[in-house]
């Protein structure tokens, strides 16, 4: 599918991914977003992008959002947290939220849908870890409820002559990163005490981080380049970095030297998973590689995060 004189919705647009890839797709096509801001900002959304602000659980909402001239939906919105308070609850969101689109899509004959899943569906598996891994065994709710939102998509494009794509990311950094992920967090208690720092486990986690820039030119190439019923994919580079990593290089580039504790453990919260390498084979032979390793991309999202756009809670 040719990513150029489109009418694209994009779900979760105020977002960090949803904002860039707005940024990224009006210049060559008719955007809309939709998004209720509870992780992003009205300012991060392009002028030139149509807005309707509401609760994708809402039909109405979904229903004003998704009209039958819209050619593809990228579907970011989600409750993004691993470590949800309500587990259930956030499950019962994001299926909630995908089946709205999905049963809209059907209802106007909308039949393209790029979908934001996530490295956490496999839970803890070898690595690195392929698309045909199996079987899948995620250990949070978040990605419990990527991988039953990956089931709907599944069976809407083959049963509705669909087409769907998934994308299984790795840690996406890069400006406007939200607090939650390790990035941002870093800075904010660096500012706050510079002197120490706590880092959550033992800091032994490490984990591919993929860059903004990449993971929208890595979204766009499988969008033209494949047209399966299902087209699944990792999106992550071929390196890690740990915890402990990130803790230098956010402090040498805020030119500080604090001093580490360590909340202890081999994981930070319930449901992370401490070692994570996405294997991006399937991806590279579409022909696409990542610019970034992840300690560049790590490094390039905290100079963006301290001298761009900010941190938003």
């Amino acid at each position: 599918m040719e990513l150029s004189g489109q009418r694209i919705l994009v779900t979760g647009g105020a977002g960090f991914i949803g904002s860039h890839l707005c940024d990224r797709l009006v210049a060559d096509n008719d955007v809309i977003t939709v998004d209720r801001f509870s992780n992003g900002r009205r300012d991060w959304i392009p002028d030139e992008a149509e807005l309707v602000e509401g609760d994708l659980t809402d039909a109405a909402v979904v229903e004003e959002a998704l009209t039958p001239d819209v050619d593809l939906v990228v579907h970011l919105a989600a409750d993004k947290a691993v470590d949800s308070d309500d587990p259930l609850s956030q499950f019962r969101l994001n299926n909630t939220i995908t089946e709205n689109l999905l049963n809209r899509m059907q209802a106007v004959g909308v039949d393209a849908i790029a979908f934001a899943s996530s490295s956490t569906v496999y839970g803890e598996a070898p690595r690195p870890t392929p698309e045909d891994y199996a079987p899948l065994e995620p250990i949070s709710m978040y990605g419990a409820s990527k991988l039953a939102n990956e089931s709907l998509l599944s069976v809407y494009a083959h049963s509705y002559d669909c087409t769907a794509w998934i994308f299984r990311f790795a840690n996406v950094v890069g400006e406007r990163l939200q607090l939650g992920a390790v990035v941002p967090d870093f800075i904010e208690k660096l500012r706050a005490d510079p002197t120490e720092l706590e880092i959550l486990g033992d800091g032994r986690q490490e984990k591919s981080y993929l860059h903004i820039e990449d993971c929208l030119d890595a979204m766009e190439h499988i969008i033209e380049e494949t047209d399966r019923p299902v087209n699944t994919y990792n999106l992550g580079t071929r390196t890690t970095t740990s915890v402990r990593r990130i803790a230098d290089i956010v402090s040498e580039e805020m030119d500080l030297d604090p001093t580490y504790e360590y909340t202890g453990g081999d994981r930070g919260w319930t449901g992370d998973v401490p070692k994570m390498r996405l294997s991006i084979e399937k991806l590279s032979a579409l022909g696409w590689e990542p610019a970034y390793a992840s300690d560049e991309a790590v490094r390039a999202a905290t100079r963006a995060l301290l001298t761009g756009e900010g941190i938003e809670d």
